[in-house]
């Protein structure tokens, strides 16, 4: 019965970065049409994706919890939060998500992610991890050794108390699978875009190219919201080629993420920001 609710099922900001999913994706069908965006001149068009390029201002709020409604097949799969703090010279990022009603009933999930990036450079720092799924109970942390180049991934499974670590080459920059979803917004996301960068989440680098599609007007349970829509796509390693994934920006300084939506071969998980709280 479980087998029936996606695996991962609601590791919601890690599949909308392009996490690891079960299985081989079908091609699904585009979003919806927009009207064409204007271009853009070629110099603007693509940023290196070996690259991670500082936002030359911040247009993110430390402080604030966005609170998503997460949908799957129409049924109303379970919630997901994304907060920002200020932790000194670096930013904290906190992630959960919690499967609900009938998908809860199918596969009980409960994930928990931590992320830290230095604030100037937003280099990623390292990475926590807690995922509870099904019968999995995994403990994972992910550690941006820059002097070395090297990601160091230690990873206890809670279930069966086997342990591994692992280590990777990086690059001399690289945000990971929470912190993305902040440097991809803070990106100037001009008409019709490519923006490049490298993703790690503890094994081989993956490049990644978002690529911003149109602007959208997008009802939520929040409110309506002026947003860009931006598709990031892995162009190699182990995730290339496992679904689609979009995100939805506000169209303002502040850039929320006001939808997020990844379709897989298992079907389609969308996020709707429900409302935002500041404390």
């Amino acid at each position: 019965m479980s087998q029936a609710f996606p695996k991962p099922a609601l590791l919601a900001l890690a599949v909308l970065l392009l996490a690891p999913a079960a299985g081989v994706a079908q091609k699904p069908a585009a979003p919806p049409a927009s009207a064409p965006a204007p271009s853009v001149p070629a110099r603007d068009t693509v940023s290196s994706a070996s690259v991670i390029h500082p936002p030359a201002e911040r247009h993110f709020t430390s402080g604030e919890t966005y609170v998503y409604e997460v949908e799957w097949r129409l049924w109303k799969a379970g919630t997901a939060t994304l907060r920002l703090e200020d932790a000194g010279s670096e930013q904290r990022v906190l992630a959960s998500a919690d499967s609900a009603g009938v998908a809860a009933l199918l596969y009980t999930v409960r994930d928990r992610f931590e992320a830290f990036f230095d604030r100037k450079t937003f280099c990623s720092r390292n990475l926590t991890k807690h995922t509870e799924e099904g019968f999995r109970k995994i403990q994972t942390t992910i550690r941006f050794d820059y002097a070395r180049r090297k990601s160091v991934l230690e990873e206890t499974n809670l279930r069966w108390e086997k342990s591994k670590k692992v280590e990777n080459d990086i690059p001399e920059c690289v945000t990971d699978v929470v912190s993305g979803i902040y440097y991809l917004g803070s990106q100037p996301l001009a008409p019709d875009a490519t923006y490049g960068f490298p993703l790690n989440d503890g094994g081989r680098t993956t490049q990644v190219e978002a690529h911003v599609e149109a602007r959208e007007e997008v009802k939520t349970p929040a409110g309506t919201f002026q947003t860009v829509r931006v598709q990031p796509r892995a162009t190699s390693g182990v995730l290339k080629d496992r679904g689609q994934v979009w995100i939805w920006y506000s169209d303002d300084v502040a850039r929320i993420p006001v939808q997020m939506r990844a379709r897989m071969f298992w079907g389609t998980l969308t996020f709707r920001l429900a409302r935002s709280d500041r404390r």
